[in-house]
């Protein structure tokens, strides 16, 4: 595709339906300038040289989108929520020379309120940099803060995703703060100066890392050698153009380092306003939340072997890591015909780290193995020991079962009916759930496939207590939810969740790269409309297997793009450890988030009205007709936030 080319489709318009479909338009501002010759950008304005606007958090923001005005931003959001809102820029004229439109600064401020509260740049503002993942915008990777550059390219978009998490215990109030934008001319004697020690090691990180990854080279396969080479070409070239050498991009020579006044005079500001109300999103989320992470990807692609220190150093990571975003993580390795071992800690029931694991009151949910993890304990009776241990705490009523995913023959079913009443022969209480998507081919439950569906709860109770049912099955179909709890005895303790994998596909809410920003939120809210009790997604980490933590993702072979991939590698794109969130994992918390203001109204004004709340403000009214644009996410929260904050 020609980034030059303004008038070209969204990057990926089809895979799944998406693009860049929030607000796509081809009648946005000109980027016509009279500025020509050339042009020092510390005696120009930045707004003559570079577009600057806001964007929503629903927004896919590519390359191709197009200017709006610049307008201040105005959040809303309740203690213990994350709101995220996007800064978009784009290039008018080029000032840097050697391929690049040129360098910005961004500076962002503390959030203040008039009572002298503040919200603080590093700890509770952070700034991400949209990348783009076969040409869609999904990447978050961190930005310095609380100023960092940012190298713009001719007529390219580029999207900064600023997040405010606001604590538990922050004061209620107006809050105020600004992001300041400043085109900047490159200059080897500054930066020189100005590069920190930080910098300079994390850029000594970055190619001894390089180094790591060509030199043990003895004995390897060729087809690892190549990967290892692509890897290490990667890095380097991401070294070389990281803002820290961008004095070699341009020959406009050196500048003088700005002072206060001109930064002020030159900058384009733009203002931040955020209302913190005194709802507080709480600690525990309402809707259990489970996803799949595979440990063996883990164990593939950062070298460890399975049962080490550094594997469980690994997963610990990961556990910690995903939990920020109201998900109950479990760790799963697939076995032959769908079998699966599920756990959420990989240390035994005895370890001290289970109950710090199982009693985190963000963790709604976990998983207990059917096996051991380790494979340092193979007894007989480990099953029953785990469990003994298990049902005298407090937290016990958290743990699951899960065994076996989508069984579709009556050999499958009859495992799980076999593993479950072992289980449930050491704790009656014992939850089991069971994914599914259609009854045993082989011993028809009813006379329609639909039927036999609805029917399978009767066929696998009492080894079950929650039936998972793919959102798929259901169509277009909103009204076939009711079929399905009709079949439900919560008054013996079943449940009632969904997923969503493969299927379904556009324009049903889902997860796949390049649906709409709007497409991934409404995923929770078709849950609420249904009144499903619990989610679960197979994979957070499902990409292809790699040898190297750096290496290229790739998404798995006849997934649809970003199916069972929400997060990546930090070494995939800096020498950071620490995992990359997707776009789409924002929406997915933005979309837990919107279920607690709509448990909030429920409390208030019934489930009826809160679900006639979703259909009034016309954010959601079925999996085919819910809201492409961002507004009514907006007026729904502001609807809450009105009717409930006294």
């Amino acid at each position: 595709m020609d980034g030059n080319s303004q008038n070209t489709a969204p990057p990926v318009e089809g895979v799944a339906g998406g693009g860049t479909a929030y607000g796509w338009s081809h009648d946005g501002l000109h980027t016509s300038t009279s500025i020509k010759g050339s042009i020092d950008p510390s005696e120009v304005p930045s707004a003559d040289l570079v577009h600057v606007w806001c964007m929503p958090s629903t927004a896919n923001v590519g390359p191709q989108e197009l200017p709006r005005d610049l307008e201040p931003i105005n959040l809303l959001a309740a203690r213990n929520e994350r709101e995220s809102v996007q800064i978009a820029l784009r290039p008018k004229v080029s000032w840097g020379g050697s391929g690049i439109a040129g360098l910005v600064q961004v500076h962002c401020n503390d959030l203040c309120s008039t009572s002298g509260d503040r919200l603080v740049v590093g700890q509770e503002l952070t700034m991400r940099r949209v990348v783009l993942v076969l040409g869609v915008p999904d990447a978050l990777v961190p930005l310095d803060l609380p100023v960092s550059q940012l190298s713009l390219l001719p007529g390219e978009t580029t999207a900064v995703w600023l997040s405010i998490n606001v604590p538990s215990t922050q004061a209620p109030g107006q809050y105020e703060g600004d992001v300041i934008i400043t085109a900047i001319k490159t200059d080897a004697g500054s930066l020189a100066q100005c590069l920190s020690k930080a910098e300079k090691h994390k850029l000594y990180t970055e190619l001894r890392s390089c180094l790591d990854i060509v030199e043990p080279i003895e004995e390897k396969p060729l087809e690892e050698m190549v990967e290892r080479v692509k890897s290490a070409r990667t890095s380097i070239r991401r070294v070389l153009l990281s803002p820290s050498f961008s004095e070699f991009f341009s020959d406009n020579g050196q500048v003088d380092m700005m002072d206060e006044d001109a930064i002020s005079n030159l900058s384009v500001r733009v203002k931040l306003h955020l209302t913190v109300w005194d709802f507080i999103i709480p600690a525990t989320p309402s809707l259990p939340a489970v996803f799949g992470i595979s440990d063996t990807v883990i164990e593939d692609r950062f070298g460890v072997e399975h049962g080490t220190d550094e594997w469980y150093e690994a997963l610990d990571q990961h556990f910690q890591w995903l939990l920020q975003y109201r998900i109950s993580p479990y760790f799963c390795r697939w076995g032959d015909s769908m079998r699966v071992l599920t756990y959420t800690c990989p240390w035994p029931a005895n370890h001290p780290k289970s109950d710090e694991y199982f009693s985190d009151p963000r963790l709604v949910a976990y998983a207990v193995p059917y096996r051991a993890v380790s494979g340092s304990d193979a007894s007989k009776d480990y099953l029953q020991k785990e469990i003994e241990i298990l049902r005298t705490k407090t937290h016990w009523k958290k743990a699951y079962f899960y065994l076996w995913d989508e069984p579709l023959n009556l050999e499958q079913y009859n495992s799980i009916r076999t593993m479950a009443s072992e289980i449930h022969s050491f704790a009656p209480d014992a939850r089991v759930l069971t994914t599914y998507y259609c009854g045993p081919s082989d011993a028809p439950l009813a006379p329609s496939a639909f039927d036999a569906f609805v029917k399978v709860p009767s066929f696998l109770r009492p080894h079950t207590q929650i039936y998972c049912t793919s959102e798929w099955v259901l169509g277009n179909r909103e009204d076939l939810a009711k079929d399905i709890i009709a079949e439900i005895q919560p008054e013996n303790g079943e449940e009632w969740w969904t997923y969503v994998c493969l299927g379904p596909s556009d324009p049903h809410p889902n997860w796949h790269l390049g649906m709409r920003g709007t497409q991934h939120r409404a995923v929770f809210w078709r849950v609420w409309k249904e009144g499903g009790t619990g989610f679960l997604y197979w994979g957070a980490n499902c990409y292809e297997k790699a040898s190297v933590p750096s290496a290229e993702i790739r998404f798995r072979r006849g997934l649809p793009p970003g199916d069972g991939v929400l997060f990546y590698p930090g070494e995939v794109f800096s020498c950071s450890h620490q995992p990359v969130a997707s776009v789409r994992l924002e929406r997915i918390l933005s979309g837990l988030q919107d279920i607690e203001y709509l448990k909030l109204y429920a409390s208030r004004y019934g489930r009826n009205e809160a679900t006639a709340l979703l259909e009034k403000t016309g954010l959601y009214l079925g999996p085919e007709r819910y809201t492409l644009e961002h507004m009514p996410v907006d007026i729904m929260r502001g609807e809450i936030f009105t009717a409930c904050r006294t």
